[in-house]
């Protein structure tokens, strides 16, 4: 490989991390204007404060903490030339995002079983902020697990070496932000109800 050859491959890398920063900022940028607005409506005297955080919500943070690091484990598997390692780390990593969620719809079922209703003339103000902020990031996680199919697929081609690692990198970098991003959104539910 020859030095241009090389440098462009940089610039290439680095103008791609880039636009995944951008992306994930943009994402972050809309769910602190979601929470932001959470926090202002509580003074409302409509706001319904009783809400039990669900015992699946608890669930699927721990699966989807546990799926970072799986992630993780998989990139240094393959920076090892451990191939079968990191398929089962990145096999790992997909089923535990599909228990995230699975979880996550436990979770609203568990608050509907609780007599708190997300829509319709049942609903509160409440309940619709925290429907549409975890269903935001309900996409964003959908969006991430297809980005782990790809990972994976990459994977399965042998595309991934040690040195060439970028795909896993920017999947992994998006996969730890929803995670992030998620441990955020729980422990706000949390201590702002």
């Amino acid at each position: 490989m020859d030095l241009t050859q090389g440098s462009n491959e940089l610039k290439n890398a680095r103008a791609k991390k880039m636009m995944l920063w951008f992306g994930m900022i943009s994402i972050a940028m809309m769910f602190a204007g979601l929470t932001s607005a959470y926090v202002v409506s509580k003074s409302r005297p409509d706001w319904v404060s009783e809400i039990e955080i669900p015992v699946a919500f608890v669930i699927s943070t721990i699966a989807i903490v546990i799926s970072s690091i799986t992630f993780y484990l998989s990139k240094k598997a393959i920076e090892k030339s451990d191939r079968k390692k990191a398929t089962l780390l990145l096999l790992t990593t997909f089923v535990l995002g599909l228990l995230f969620v699975f979880f996550q719809f436990q979770g609203f079922s568990q608050i509907v079983d609780a007599g708190y209703y997300f829509t319709g003339s049942e609903s509160t103000i409440t309940t619709s902020f925290l429907y549409a902020i975890v269903f935001s990031h309900l996409v964003h996680v959908f969006a991430g697990l297809l980005v782990l199919v790809v990972v994976i697929y990459n994977h399965f081609k042998e595309k991934y070496k040690p040195g060439q690692t970028l795909g896993l990198e920017l999947g992994a970098m998006f996969w730890h932000f929803l995670d992030f991003l998620w441990v955020y959104l729980i422990l706000f539910f949390y201590f702002f109800r």
